[in-house]
């Protein structure tokens, strides 16, 4: 998986409201998707690609339908790398401000 396909993914509305509706009922058709979208079939279905490239969906078939799922490990991959490491040092700075106002409190 490519960092830069999901940032990629990730950077159009139209897709991050389709994981959005995928986060709120998982395994939608196609036709289900495209319900509430100004746009043809053949556009949802490029952002679905999209998506799907990014590992951001997977797909599966059942009978004559391809039902989408979200795969939420990109995105928990994204902000454990581009997110978490900013919050670490912030929690650690917090650690240790606790531990001195706890010092000085001992101290009365």
């Amino acid at each position: 998986m490519s960092v830069d396909a999901v940032f990629k993914a990730l950077a159009d509305p139209v897709r991050r409201e389709i994981l959005d509706r995928l986060y709120a009922r998982n395994g939608q058709t196609l036709s289900e998707l495209c319900e509430g979208h100004d746009m043809s079939r053949q556009a949802v279905t490029k952002h679905l690609s999209i998506l799907e490239e990014a590992n951001l969906i997977a797909t599966r078939k059942e009978g004559r339908e391809k039902l989408h799922f979200l795969n939420p490990v990109p995105i928990f991959e994204i902000a454990d790398r581009w997110i978490g490491k900013f919050e670490r040092s912030r929690l650690r700075a917090l650690n240790e401000l606790k531990k001195n106002l706890e010092g000085k409190h001992d101290d009365k």
